[in-house]
């Protein structure tokens, strides 16, 4: 055994060490080097500063996916050799120095990188690419901080092209949209979707069951409107009737109930105004609260005796 620990001591002793392998320019410097072209030119004297892009995940010359300015503008060789010319692909949507890439160019340069995200799966025929809306006319690339990606900042960038939904986050009832709780993505998928108005769920009312779970059910009895569309009474982005109700009750009851109150209660014939043929005041258990004084569980019920809805 020792004989052997000698041997092997000896061998490893006379045996030269293997010549040291040079490191492989791997594609982060290689980045860095293209990046290198650009900014001799492109600094923070810009009027839109651009070397903010390296405390950003596209600036991350750590990972080896992060992309150089040539990966996204194209190689751009005639601009380079004369400021006269425009990049290859010059992203934005207001006319500066150079005319602007057409949106699908721009787009294209994006989706090199980003179609394989499964949340892009629906981009072709979304609503946004079908109204030619560009990548940058949302994000901000070479920024810092991106405000369509902040909860706080993402409604305004949002609200630049949908200003309907602007004035209505502003009524008296409204999810907590402007005081940075809630944020259109967390309804809306804006690359795309396979249900209606961009939702991240199939339909509306999965949609709303991602935050309102207890509306779950399932119900012993349930409630038709509600299982089949939140909207039939609600109003998502914002009412003046609490809470998100498109009209106050009993309106908004008799939408849908619009025959006589079949029930022996007060409210039986004073519901519609008369009774025994006189016009009277309707009673105080039909006003206030209208029909939840009674049928309180609007959203279902699993109590045996719970088919009216009733508390």
């Amino acid at each position: 055994m020792l004989c052997g620990l000698l041997i092997g001591s000896a061998y490893a002793e006379n045996t030269p060490a293997p010549a040291a392998k040079s490191a492989p320019v791997g594609k982060a410097s290689d980045a860095l080097d293209k990046d290198s072209e650009c900014t001799r030119c492109h600094d923070e004297n810009e009027k839109k500063p651009i070397l903010a892009i390296y405390q950003t995940p596209h600036g991350n010359k750590a990972d080896s996916r992060t992309p150089s300015c040539q990966s996204c503008h194209g190689d751009s060789a005639k601009h380079i050799s004369s400021k006269t010319n425009a990049p290859d692909v010059l992203f934005g949507t207001k006319k500066g120095a150079f005319p602007m890439s057409e949106v699908k160019d721009q787009n294209k340069s994006c989706l090199t990188c980003h179609e394989k995200d499964p949340k892009r799966t629906h981009w072709q025929g979304s609503a946004h690419q079908a109204a030619d809306v560009a990548c940058s006319s949302c994000h901000e690339t070479h920024a810092a901080h991106d405000k369509v990606r902040d909860k706080k900042t993402q409604p305004d960038v949002c609200f630049t092209c949908h200003k309907d939904q602007r004035a209505q986050v502003k009524k008296f009832s409204h999810h907590p949209i402007g005081e940075g709780k809630v944020a259109c993505s967390d309804c809306h998928n804006p690359h795309g979707s396979a249900g209606s108005k961009l939702l991240v769920k199939n339909t509306v009312t999965e949609t709303c069951y991602t935050c309102h779970a207890e509306k779950r059910g399932p119900f012993l009895w349930e409630h038709q409107p509600v299982t089949e569309d939140c909207t039939n009474c609600h109003t998502p982005h914002g009412s003046n009737i609490t809470p998100l109700l498109k009209s106050r009750a009993p309106f908004l009851c008799q939408e849908c109930h619009d025959g006589s109150h079949q029930s022996g209660t007060p409210v039986a014939g004073n519901a519609a105004g008369t009774q025994g043929g006189l016009t009277t005041v309707p009673s105080e258990n039909f006003t206030g609260r209208a029909c939840m004084n009674c049928h309180s569980l609007v959203h279902g019920s699993n109590h045996p005796a719970g088919a009216l809805l009733h508390r």
